[in-house]
């Protein structure tokens, strides 16, 4: 569960580990502020680092206790402990009193390496409940950490970074402590196979140490291409898959990718691997990460957590046992929790692969001619349409199919009969948040379209149908309190070009 960065926790039941065994996970990663670096006080190193009765002394015990509760009771519920640490992170004091404010971002640096070494031994002796680090040096996050800096050079660079970094983690946990290493490859190699080559020919394979490699390449996107460093190597790899997607609404309405991941995005057909089923034969491949919630920033914010749970409950038990087919899973998912018979699960199937289909068509394209970062989170940009004529259209007339497949997906969830009445209105409720939002997006491109254009008449019915849709999902959040929260009206409002041609149309 990564919760967001400077908010208040997400109100999750995967933060029980009672729940987490339960679906059978064999461990708990603790998010970024929630790591054993923020409770180790370096009263070994330098005392006057959080001197006795400080403000930074009290935070770092504060938070130390607050990881020993967290910690045991994961234990105690018989899961792994693991926690999520950026590189390189270290106490400002620290930093201030040695003058590293230059240096200790660079692992080449003699004194960073030996401050790194003693903070893996400080983070082990103090909470001995750990089996092993998460680490990410792909980007660093401090809102959680009001006495801590970070930052790390070179982030790319496999010779001066990544392989030094891995070698001295390697020894430091895997070796001395027999602990595991479990390294994240995201934004640092993860996607060129030379790349990835490298750091593997440079760091000598450990039992204890683990590559992270997400299924497809950059960050969760439908349409980028599936992992070309995924098998490759000497070392090996866990599989890292999101359950809550930023870029595609975070569960506030259907988005089914158990399917996808296990057994090939449409994206992916004519890849030489083209899903997570054909990697499993390969040896180095040993199992699933799964981001249960979180990632991104902000809104949507989830009163229910269905589509989640659908996303996470596939993954875990295919991971379990992947001679199963990803049919039957969701099959059980359908009886066992949702209690569904044959005809509503037959129905609910339906709705969740078409929400697959939706999702890639309205949110990129089936030829990936747009750039998806125009929406992500809770906030819509003006959409990227791409100059040439014949691909601008297909874009454009993608969005309107995508339309077509939401009311489609809202006439399946309609009568769909839970013993659960709530889970039932959520569905009905999720399936009506993605009409309604895809129809802002069908109207936003169409618009972008028009703006080059002197169809008055057609800007002014897509207007139109841009405020009808944004009045039918403020109404249907207003009528119904389990409701994801919405997204922000900016696009066409507050941004410069398209939002001012827009503006000045309206007034007419």
């Amino acid at each position: 569960v990564h919760n967001n960065p400077g908010e208040a926790p997400f109100n999750t039941r995967y933060n029980d580990p009672a729940v987490l065994k339960q679906l059978g996970y064999t461990g708990k990663v603790y998010e970024l502020f929630e790591a054993a670096q923020f409770g180790v006080d370096w009263s070994t190193i330098d005392p006057g680092i959080f001197p006795a009765s400080s403000p930074e002394k009290k935070w770092v015990d504060q938070k130390a206790a607050e990881l020993d509760h967290l910690y045991t009771a994961t234990k105690e519920a018989g899961l792994e402990v693991y926690c999520h640490t950026d590189m390189v992170i270290l106490p400002k004091r620290l930093v201030e009193r040695r003058q590293l404010e230059n240096r200790f971002g660079t692992i080449s640096d003699a004194e960073t390496q030996m401050l790194l070494r003693a903070l893996v031994q400080q983070m082990f002796a103090r909470f001995p409940q750990l089996d092993g680090l998460v680490v990410r040096i792909g980007e660093t996050y401090l809102q959680g950490a009001p006495h801590h800096i970070g930052k790390i050079e070179k982030k790319n660079d496999s010779q001066a970074t990544i392989i030094p970094l891995m070698n001295l983690l390697r020894e430091e946990v895997c070796v001395k402590l027999g602990k595991r290493l479990i390294f994240r490859s995201w934004l640092s190699f993860d996607t060129k196979t030379d790349t990835y080559t490298a750091v593997s020919d440079g760091v000598e394979p450990h039992p204890n140490l683990f590559v992270v490699v997400k299924h497809c390449e950059g960050d969760f996107l439908r349409g980028n291409p599936f992992s070309k460093v995924l098998g490759l190597g000497r070392h090996q790899q866990i599989v890292e898959v999101q359950c809550q997607r930023e870029y595609e609404g975070k569960g506030a309405y259907p988005n089914y990718v158990g399917h996808g991941v296990i057994e090939g995005f449409e994206e992916h057909r004519a890849s030489p691997i083209k899903s997570v089923r054909e990697l499993w034969a390969n040896p180095l491949v040993r199992g699933v990460f799964t981001w249960s919630r979180g990632g991104g920033w902000k809104g949507p914010y989830l009163s229910n957590e269905l589509w989640c749970d659908l996303n996470l409950f596939v993954m875990s038990r295919w991971a379990r046992n992947p001679n199963r087919s990803e049919e039957e899973i969701f099959a059980g998912f359908c009886r066992d929790v949702l209690r569904l018979d044959l005809e509503n699960t037959a129905r609910f199937r339906r709705l969740c692969l078409l929400s697959a289909d939706a999702v890639y068509r309205g949110k990129r394209s089936t030829k990936n001619d747009i750039s998806p970062f125009w929406s992500r989170d809770e906030f819509i940009g003006v959409p990227p349409l791409p100059k040439d004529p014949e691909a601008r259209a297909t874009v454009v007339r993608e969005k309107d199919e995508t339309v077509a497949l939401w009311t489609e997906s809202v006439a399946l969830a309609d009568p769909i009969q839970l013993h659960d009445t709530a889970t039932a209105d959520y569905i009905r409720v999720s399936a009506r948040y993605g009409l309604y939002l895809y129809q802002i997006y069908q109207a936003g491109f169409h618009l972008t379209d028009l703006a080059e254009k002197n169809d008055l008449a057609e800007l002014r019915r897509w207007i139109d149908a841009y405020d009808a849709a944004w009045s039918a999902l403020r109404k249907l959040k207003a009528d119904n309190p389990t409701c994801a929260t919405l997204y922000r009206d900016v696009a066409f409002r507050e941004r410069p070009g398209i939002g001012q041609f827009v503006d000045k149309l309206r007034s007419r």
